[in-house]
């Protein structure tokens, strides 16, 4: 995009319009009591210290305690109460407003309808009023009150919605923030009362808070990325950004059309991307009744599946790679889809082969190719619901080892993680908030480790919590001071705060990591609540560093996420983020223009929150299926996969394992790495070990062999997957990949993008 270009008259009176408008912030939860009325009422107090004028109006604490304590000096316009079937509602006073003329109104219920005679018959039409009046607002909504979600919810629910919101709703927001409570603290405050006002019972099973709280995360996560490719293109940046994946399937009017598109389907959904279809056509050339037949069910279950349809003109074969990659290029696409390559070598070489094309000629763009298994084994390629069968072992007495696991497992202290996209979220805030509630329930909370970076807020929220002292040691003459985890079993409180669960302990310490002594304090049966950020997450390392170009040195292995009881998100849009960072909230005032002008940079922000929405909605899923739901928003997939990680060399072998770990961690596989070099495992003693090491953390198994040549490697890779039953190989480009994809038609490959090509989400249009 041209920064310089003059802008157009109409340009030129919407940006005028626009500062005459009100801003409008939007806190959205899966369910009543997530605690959007709190934060809104607590954001009020904080632009009121600011000397911003703020007022109330139909505001419903619902008699909440920490609610109604939140309400404090706030000045309340009255709202226009009425009953209707013996219940009181609260509509907007609009005149009482207009004529206050505040800066800024909070008020509850966006998908509020209004009494017969009112002046607009909705709220959000009240609301838009306001805003034209350049009178901001905040307000609250759940996600079932948001009409694209509202049939999503009740298919998978049950229940029933009074009203709505349309789908543009989010759009109209200046800001968006999820307010994320996990199921088991929704059902906590349930049961000590705190949720007064809840009639609807469905809406409060754990299930149920599951699903609503998955499809906030994933909406607010599309949200997310539309803002994210409004920033790129503003920026003028090309590429995928890195936060989410964009599949495009490639297929012809043939039989085996369907299962390409729907085995798109499956990898979008399972992944969390959009999905494209395209096919190419002879321009003036007219199709076959048959290939009528495949366009008219190839277009409607494109469309059924939600995927952008699109028919491309075909100039000549060899042609075909070089127009689909610079389609992918134009749509941001990061996997391409299509079917093995059934040419011989010689119509390969005389036609073309658009499989050795597109290897040619995409860097940033994954290959995948479905398999050929029909030829083979004649086994179904399309979706298939996953039952779990459970062995009819009611009556079998538990082993010695069986019954000592459960109890070890009853004996473990619950663990809870807060998790953000990035530093001044406000995780460790959170972490001390709850300990100080767990406190007055008469809890034992120690803190054990607290990182306060000089943070205001954050220390005022220690209150009454007491600090364990940490060890002292000595390090190359320098005196350095680590959590005093021995200290922490010995005292054996029952719930410790330990921050930072990435930090990488003091060489010559008992653990290495942080992470691993609060498995030690788990084990002693003490619970622990613990913050970390989302690029310390091991599996994510290369995407982080793809988004921002920093490569992430402390990580934890994502099985430390999996062994946690819970999982909760401190969402915050950037703006706000960069807000605090200004006002030297966050960092030293002498660091945030570096901060700002680095890993703060707007384009970071949005993609990494889109990348942690992302993750914690898909641990949400991975949590509901263990529950065995029947329905799933990412869908079905097939019961048994195997995935074969191939690697000859030790350059990009980390990110090949990586993406290994999350494609076989969604699709529940088993998963190998097997490693093929010159020479023994033991003259390859280093290699071996970090190879081996970092699949071993991510629970893969791990095989080294030697081979005299490289051109071994297509036939054992063959073999030895064929041993494995592997249904997916997952390899990058070599020389040696041609003759691979002759002796694997009948599985999967994935062709992983070359790493040294990856642009980071700064590369600009030249």
């Amino acid at each position: 995009m041209d920064h310089f270009k003059r802008k157009t008259p109409e340009e030129i009176l919407l940006s005028i319009s626009k500062l005459h408008r009100g801003s409008l912030k939007i806190y959205i939860g899966a369910v009543s009591g997530t605690g959007k009325t709190y934060h809104m009422l607590r954001e009020g107090h904080n632009l009121k210290e600011q000397g911003i004028d703020v007022v109330i109006c139909a505001v419903s604490t619902l008699q909440r305690p920490e609610t109604v304590e939140q309400l404090g000096d706030l000045e309340r316009v009255p709202s226009i109460h009425w009953m209707k079937e013996g219940v009181e509602h609260k509509d907007l006073n609009l005149p009482a407003l207009l004529e206050r003329n505040p800066e800024v109104v909070l008020v509850d219920g966006l998908a509020h309808r209004n009494r017969k005679d009112a002046i607009f018959p909705t709220r959000l039409e009240d609301i838009k009023y306001l805003l034209s009046h350049d009178i901001s607002v905040i307000t609250t909504v759940n996600v079932y009150e948001l009409e694209e979600a509202m049939e999503v919810a009740h298919k998978l629910t049950g229940i029933e919605v009074g009203y709505c919101v349309p789908s543009d709703t989010l759009e109209l927001a200046d800001e968006v923030r999820l307010i994320d409570v996990t199921p088991e603290t929704i059902l906590n405050r349930l049961e000590e009362g705190h949720l007064k006002g809840n009639t609807d019972t469905a809406l409060f099973k754990r299930g149920n808070l599951g699903v609503l709280r998955e499809l906030a995360l994933r909406l607010v996560a599309e949200d997310v990325n539309d803002s994210l490719e409004a920033h790129r293109e503003q920026m003028g940046y090309l590429g995928p950004s890195g936060a989410t994946e964009r599949i495009l399937v490639t297929t012809q009017y043939h039989w085996n059309g369907s299962i390409y598109v729907r085995r798109g389907q499956q990898i979008a959904k399972r992944l969390n991307g959009d999905l494209h279809v395209v096919t190419f056509l002879k321009k003036g050339k007219p199709l076959s009744k048959e290939a009528v037949a495949f366009r008219r069910s190839t277009m409607k279950l494109a469309h059924k599946v939600n995927a952008h349809f699109e028919e491309l003109p075909l100039r000549n074969r060899r042609c075909i790679p070089r127009d689909l990659v610079d389609y992918a290029t134009k749509h941001n696409v990061t996997r391409i889809i299509l079917g093995h390559s059934k040419q011989t070598k010689w119509q390969s070489f005389i036609q073309g082969s658009v499989i050795h094309g597109l290897l040619k000629r995409t860097k940033t763009i994954d290959v995948f190719l479905v398999a050929d298994r029909a030829s083979q084994e004649g086994e179904r390629i399309l979706p298939a619901h996953m039952h779990v069968l459970k062995e009819a072992n009611t009556y079998k007495r538990l082993s010695k080892q069986e019954v000592e696991a459960k109890i070890e497992q009853i004996k473990r202290g619950r663990f809870k993680v807060y998790i953000g996209a990035a530093p001044g979220v406000g995780k460790t805030y959170t972490m001390l908030r709850e300990g100080n509630d767990l406190l007055k329930k008469g809890i034992d909370v120690k803190i054990g480790l607290l990182e306060t970076h000089g943070r205001k807020g954050t220390v005022e929220q220690i209150g009454e919590l007491s600090i364990l002292p940490r060890a002292k040691t000595v390090y190359q003459g320098v005196h350095l001071e680590e959590m005093d985890t021995a200290a922490i079993i010995r005292e054996r409180p029952e719930v410790v705060l330990v921050d930072e669960l990435a930090h990488s302990n003091v060489p010559g310490s008992k653990n290495k990591k942080r992470y691993e002594d609060v498995l030690d304090i788990l084990e002693a049966g003490i619970s622990v609540i613990s913050t970390v950020n989302v690029q310390h997450l091991e599996s994510l390392n290369d995407a982080v560093e793809h988004i921002t170009g920093i490569r992430v040195r402390e990580t934890v292995p994502d099985h430390i996420l999996l062994a946690a009881d819970e999982v909760q998100l401190i969402d915050v849009a950037p703006e706000a983020l960069q807000l605090r960072m200004r006002e030297g909230k966050i960092y030293a005032m002498v660091k945030v223009d570096q901060a700002l002008n680095n890993f703060f940079k707007t384009g970071n922000l949005i993609a990494l929150r889109e990348l942690a929405l992302r993750e914690i909605a898909d641990d949400v899923d991975e949590r509901l299926e263990s529950m065995e739901r029947k329905s799933s928003l990412r869908g079905p997939w097939r019961r048994k996969e195997v995935i074969y990680v191939c690697v000859t060399e030790l350059a990009g072998a980390d990110r090949l394992i990586r993406r290994g770990f999350r494609i076989a961690h969604r699709l529940k596989a088993i998963w190998h790495v097997r490693f093929l070099g010159k020479g023994s495992a033991e003259e390859r003693t280093r290699e071996v070990e970090l190879i081996a090491k970092l699949t071993e953390r991510l629970g893969g198994h791990f095989a080294y062999q030697a081979v005299k040549s490289y051109k071994e490697a297509p036939t054992v890779f063959a073999h030895e997957a064929n041993a494995a039953g592997a249904t997916q190989l997952i390899l990058r480009k070599s020389v040696w990949v041609k003759r691979l994809l002759g002796l694997t038609r009948h599985m999967d490959v994935l062709i992983v993008a070359d790493s040294d090509a990856w642009q980071t989400a700064e590369n600009r249009v030249n």
